[in-house]
């Protein structure tokens, strides 16, 4: 896998950086609502993206608690600094090509100094709560979605069986109805988060508009081996 030269891609941000006009950390904001759905700003806080917290001028790829970096990401050798962002915003692929970050970049050289200028706001550290003073973004974009918490789940959604048989999924609840699904539309979910269901006690929640789709969450690997049976 090869990772692009930290120092060439420095070099032409900094050149394109220096053609841009001077960001604007509100136009930035509106920006960065685009990436609320995978960063959060609060610390610890990690979705499918790394939380951004604390970020600024830190090594790309460490971030404690994140474990998803590509290959490329874990071995960077650079600092998140204006030059490596404004690169990184226009093209991830081209800056780590093996990164599994899903974005197709922002070709406006002055769209990218404005959400440059409000990162280096954002990811400096114990800014999170900062960009929310100033009115730059709401609490929630700044914290990320949060699943609301499952250990509180109603008994018509709180797991008591899931059996196998065939192609379909029966799905018994704690207010003793026993529902089928065929297999196809029954996804089996991990939530560890403090918000996932209480050990023990799994839940399921709907995962389509049709009604015919659902997620079932366990806490952990070893209750879905316990809960779910091959039986008819």
């Amino acid at each position: 896998m090869r990772l692009a030269s930290s120092s060439l891609v420095a070099f032409l941000a900094a050149v394109s950086l220096a053609q841009a006009a001077d960001g604007d950390t509100k136009r930035g904001a509106q920006l960065y609502r685009s990436c609320v759905a995978c960063h959060s700003l609060e610390p610890g806080v990690h979705l499918s993206g790394p939380s951004l917290a604390g970020l600024w001028d830190r090594p790309a790829g460490k971030t404690t608690g994140f474990a998803r970096y590509s290959k490329g990401l874990k071995s960077a050798d650079f600092t998140w600094t204006a030059e490596m962002l404004f690169a990184w915003v226009a093209d991830p692929q081209v800056v780590v090509p093996d990164t599994y970050m899903s974005f197709r970049g922002i070709e406006d050289e002055q769209q990218r100094a404005d959400i440059v200028a409000f990162l280096k706001l954002a990811m400096a550290p114990e800014r999170d709560k900062r960009v929310v003073e100033q009115g730059l973004l709401p609490a929630a974009f700044a914290r990320g979605p949060r699943s609301r918490p499952l250990a509180s789940a109603p008994d018509q959604a709180r797991v008591t069986a899931v059996r196998h048989c065939g192609d379909s999924y029966f799905i018994s609840t704690a207010d003793g109805a026993t529902t089928p699904f065929w297999e196809m539309n029954v996804r089996l979910k991990l939530d560890t988060r403090a918000t996932g269901p209480a050990p023990g006690k799994p839940v399921v929640t709907g995962a389509g508009m049709q009604g015919d789709r659902v997620s079932v969450i366990f806490a952990s690997v070893e209750e879905i081996k316990r809960f779910v049976e091959e039986e008819c």
